[in-house]
């Protein structure tokens, strides 16, 4: 009897048959209706699979750095369960100033396994859209200004995740740099630009991470919504690169059938259709890739290449996720997972200025600390946009001093300042209530007697998740901090010269007190352990290693996008009161071209206010004199550096080494530098180690947009190498052939 039953399972269900048999098979046995039924959304976050063969539907969540909590089927609104909150990892600028790709292969695998526990298929991250401009309201869920350090961070996170049987789908494909006018905007960029910059994070996650998904973008480029775009997902994902995933649309990016049918979309999720006035019983009916689609297809105007092109691409993910018998259990909040949060924290946390050593914090001497500011007691795991999440716990930074701290000295409060005393974004509630009456003056003149008094003060503040901070669909309105907190850090640096500032933020900021403040700590947004990282690296308990993923500049001017390009758009059109609607949409031109973040600064010689790559730690390192193994290479050759990395001082740390190449003379203007190689290096007190970091052509290479083609030109480069973009220790010349 067994034989006569393994001969009937069909071969869509047998496990021993290669996947595109299976895939064929099910693709034969499917109706009409049933393909285009997995086109498209059946509630805010699944969409159907094929009951009739037992193809289960496929159910997505939020986001790049935790799950998020569930909703209704219909709707935004929390579904009020009591069996999903998560470990809230750091945001993806805290994981990327790691510069550590093993982290990221760790962060991905904890994300995933929570992912995988909570019955999840399609997780909708990691963002690596290129850090343009400091208001940008959402740069804390991507990865930084530098396409090769987001393209070598991505990957790793990318197998992470999936080695759970869940699939990343990376966004936003391509172009959304900023939040203001996303729906609503034509983004015009030359090709050099698009493929140096934008493109190669997308291009590393497909090519070399393997993502199963990836999510299109809401705005235009060439006056096509992007995700439903000829160029960017039939010409270059499907064609240049040769994608066999998923394109997945953003949440309501759709808007027109027959581009959603030809331009490369497969899956459409949370269009803002005109709900039931088709007469169905079913909204999600009337998606542009629903009925629509089918009444095309029945009435001859489009035929059924695409269709089945899109429902194989649907099945092969199937049996990734869905139909993988072999995927674990996954597990959540596991003391693995916060470790993990713990440690990218600690690792993430950049220490920007250490004057007189301040840092870290000396118990023999200080008896009392006063901590001041309201993101020290904010929760900031709620809020945000998409990336909200319902945590298990937090630890806030108060929380974390004072459980690090409290044994050995007193550690007092005082609030400073009243910025966002909110506690609920998007249906989450954080169950906060900030609230506080007195006046400015009377809460500030409270903690400078405080600061005055106490033998440390540590400022907490920044940005936070509210609208016009660190949030999803808007941007920020100036690049100060808000809430007048300047004001607060210049009176606290005047009371006491032990005195730390602690920046919680996704985005650079003004510091106008720069010049009076000893300490500066960029602490990012740091999820569950926040408060215990935090303390961790006030303490010395880990030495601080993280290195700045983007530029912060003295002032907005100095960003390129803000002094060349068009932020947040068309002047003309701005003012004539373009970009209100889709009907009437601003074009943004990206007028500095290649030139953004440090390779601008580089260029044009101007001074930011801390450099890409800079990142002090609690010790000291010196770098060798680098060599090369050749002195000239062909165009199929390799070069490789090599040099000493020494741990010069009394604390074991790590150094980023970071490689730069510089094209001495070129047919085209390139920016001074480009980063092309980095690695992570731990040692203890006097160890050294040798680093090598090999390259090929492709790290000599610009985009020729004439050729189309990638062009390494022949002539003399030189490698630089240092800890940051604007402190380089050593230099080999070399010569391409």
């Amino acid at each position: 009897a067994s034989t006569a039953q393994t001969k009937t399972v069909p071969i869509y269900l047998d496990d021993s048959k290669p996947v595109d048999q299976r895939v064929k098979d099910a693709l034969s046995r499917m109706t009409l209706e049933e393909k285009v039924a997995m086109l498209h959304a059946q509630s805010k976050f699944s969409s159907a699979g094929v009951p009739r063969l037992g193809i289960p539907e496929f159910w997505t969540t939020d986001g790049p750095h935790g799950v998020r909590a569930e909703v209704k089927w219909d709707e935004w609104d929390q579904a009020g369960w009591t069996n999903d909150s998560i470990i809230a990892y750091p945001a993806l600028t805290a994981l990327s100033a790691t510069w550590n790709k093993n982290m990221s292969r760790n962060y991905g695998k904890a994300l995933g396994e929570e992912a995988r526990y909570r019955k999840k298929d399609i997780l909708l991250g990691p963002g690596v859209n290129i850090y343009r401009t400091p208001l940008n309201g959402r740069n804390f869920e991507y990865m930084g200004e530098d396409p090769f350090l987001t393209s070598k961070m991505v990957v790793p996170y990318i197998q992470g995740v999936q080695s759970n049987g869940v699939a990343t789908s990376v966004k936003h494909y391509a172009l959304n740099n900023q939040e203001m006018f996303r729906h609503t905007s034509n983004v015009k960029v030359d090709d050099r630009a698009l493929y140096e910059l934008y493109l190669p994070p997308f291009k590393a996650a497909v090519t070399e991470g393997d993502s199963w998904t990836i999510m299109g973008a809401y705005d235009m480029y060439k006056g096509q919504y992007a995700s439903q775009n000829q160029y960017l997902l039939n010409d270059i994902l499907k064609g240049e690169w040769n994608y066999k995933g998923v394109v997945v649309s953003d949440w309501g990016a759709v808007n027109n059938t027959e581009q959603a049918i030809k331009n490369g979309l497969d899956l459409e999720f949370g269009s803002w259709t005109n709900g039931l006035s088709a007469g169905t019983k079913n909204a999600y009916d009337n998606y542009y890739l629903a009925q629509p689609y089918l009444d095309m297809i029945k009435s001859g105007k489009v035929g059924t290449k695409e269709l089945d092109d899109k429902v194989t691409r649907l099945l092969n993910l199937a049996y990734k996720t869905t139909m993988n018998k072999n995927k674990p259990f996954g597990s959540v909040a596991s003391e693995d997972h916060r470790a993990v949060a713990k440690q990218v924290g600690e690792e993430g946390i950049v220490l920007l200025k250490n004057q007189n050593n301040v840092l870290p914090i000396d118990l023999t001497k200080v008896k009392t600390i006063a901590v001041i500011g309201e993101n020290a007691i904010k929760m900031m795991t709620v809020g945000g946009g998409s990336s909200s999440l319902k945590a298990k716990y937090e630890t806030l930074p108060l929380d974390g001093i004072k459980s690090r701290f409290g044994k050995e000295a007193e550690v007092t409060y005082a609030r400073g300042y009243v910025g966002d005393p909110g506690g609920e974004y998007n249906g989450v509630k954080s169950g906060q209530d900030l609230k506080d009456d007195r006046s400015a003056d009377v809460i500030l003149n409270e903690a400078v007697e405080l600061a005055r008094k106490s033998d440390f003060v540590i400022f907490v503040g920044g940005l936070n998740k509210a609208d016009y901070q660190d949030a999803e669909g808007v941007d920020r309105k100036s690049y100060g901090l808000p809430y007048n907190q300047d004001r607060v850090i210049s009176a606290l640096a005047k009371a006491n010269k032990n005195f730390a500032v602690v920046l919680v933020s996704g985005n650079a900021v003004a510091m106008p007190w720069i010049k009076e403040v000893p300490a500066i700590v960029e602490s990012w947004y740091l999820g569950s352990e926040a408060g215990n990282s935090l303390a961790s690296v006030l303490a010395g308990d880990a030495n601080p290693s993280g290195k700045l993923p983007f530029t912060f500049p003295v002032k907005l001017e100095d960003n390129s996008a803000h002094q060349l390009g068009e932020y947040p758009g068309n002047k003309e059109e701005l003012a004539a009161g373009k970009g209100k609607d889709q009907k009437n949409p601003i074009n943004i031109t990206y007028n500095e071209g290649i030139f953004v973040g440090y390779r601008w600064h580089d260029t044009k010689k101007i001074k930011p206010l801390f450099s890409f790559g800079h990142g002090l730690s609690y010790t000291t390192f010196d770098f060798g004199k680098a060599k090369a193994d050749k002195t000239t290479i062909g165009q199929d050759d390799k070069i490789t550096f090599t040099f000493m990395v020494k741990n010069t001082g009394k604390k074991a740390g790590a150094e980023v080494a970071q490689l730069y190449i510089s094209d001495l003379k070129s047919s085209l203007p390139r920016p001074t530098k480009e980063l092309k190689g980095f690695e992570k290096v731990f040692l203890n007190p006097g160890e050294e180690k040798e680093v090598s970091i090999t390259i090929d052509k492709a790290a000599l290479s610009f985009f020729d947009a004439d050729k189309h083609a990638w062009v390494a030109e022949p002539g003399d480069f030189e490698a630089l190498i240092g800890n940051s973009s604007d402190n380089i220790k050593t230099k080999v010349k070399f010569t391409l052939k």
